[in-house]
């Protein structure tokens, strides 16, 4: 049976350095879907996404971070790339963005180095995740259990480790976005 999110509003978080191919997938999966997809960012102003090192092209944000109400999101996408969670993370609106997901018990799907921003935020104590290999020990250092899986979903937080993952990721978030809030998602932070 395919998903449908078509009364869906899912929040895209990425800035500078995001890896194209793991904004674009998801989002134009999303919006097959029947998804409205925000892209939020920093500030409204255009930012360059990457394919690994070469640029790919601008990508026009809808929101600035600062401005964007969690609560009116159905869930939340982290795309990776190294530059743009490492950003974000720096960042104290995104941080508590991405906080507020965690909090309301909302479905999370974060891929390759995004979940920098997840530990940033500190919600991963006691969760299991999978993330591109050189953040085992910054996982795990923040609580998570770390594995080697293609996908990983742990009550609707839904993880990957690289761009070679992007179908199973999208596959396994739209059925989590669909599935909307988690009990055992919610955090108090």
């Amino acid at each position: 049976m395919t998903q449908t999110l078509s009364d869906h509003t899912i929040a895209i978080l990425a800035t500078e350095g995001v890896e194209f191919s793991e904004l674009d997938e998801p989002r134009q999966a999303l919006r097959d879907a029947g998804a409205t997809v925000e892209l939020v960012s920093l500030d409204t102003e255009p930012f360059r996404a990457f394919d690994s090192l070469d640029p790919r092209g601008e990508e026009q944000p809808d929101v600035a971070v600062a401005d964007a109400d969690a609560s009116r999101y159905d869930g939340l996408l982290l795309p990776g790339g190294v530059a743009n969670p490492d950003k974000l993370r720096q960042d104290e609106d995104a941080v508590a963005f991405v906080r507020a997901f965690f909090e309301a018990g909302k479905p999370v799907s974060a891929i390759c180095h995004a979940p920098w921003t997840l530990i940033e935020a500190g919600v991963l104590e006691g969760r299991t995740v999978t993330s591109f290999p050189s953040l085992k020990t910054d996982l795990e250092n923040a609580g998570a259990k770390w594995v080697d899986e293609e996908v990983h979903v742990d009550a609707g937080l839904t993880t990957s480790r690289n761009p070679g993952d992007i179908p199973a990721f999208i596959s396994k978030s739209i059925e989590e976005f669909a599935e909307g809030k988690h009990r055992a998602q919610k955090r108090s932070v």
